[in-house]
């Protein structure tokens, strides 16, 4: 679920898990696959089933890419 209402858990949102995602890819600029999944499982414990969406959330605003011969997410945007 996109939207969070008031039953939803503010960390155990696609848009909490895309947050933590997006700070990291700034700050480092390219990161690999599995420390990035390390990243938001640090942040919020149980919130590996976020993992995917919240990738895909960022890739659809243009703000990720993925590049497959190096498994790393790269930040895209400015």
């Amino acid at each position: 679920m996109l939207r969070p209402n008031k039953h939803s858990h503010p960390d155990q949102t696609v848009l909490a898990a895309s947050t933590v995602l997006l700070a990291e890819l700034r700050r480092k600029r390219a990161v690999p696959y599995g420390d990035l999944k390390a990243v938001l499982d640090k942040a919020s414990h149980g919130s590996d089933f976020l993992f995917t969406p919240a990738i895909n959330l960022l890739y659809l605003l243009g703000l990720v890419e993925y590049r497959a011969t190096a498994d790393l997410f790269e930040y895209a945007g400015q």
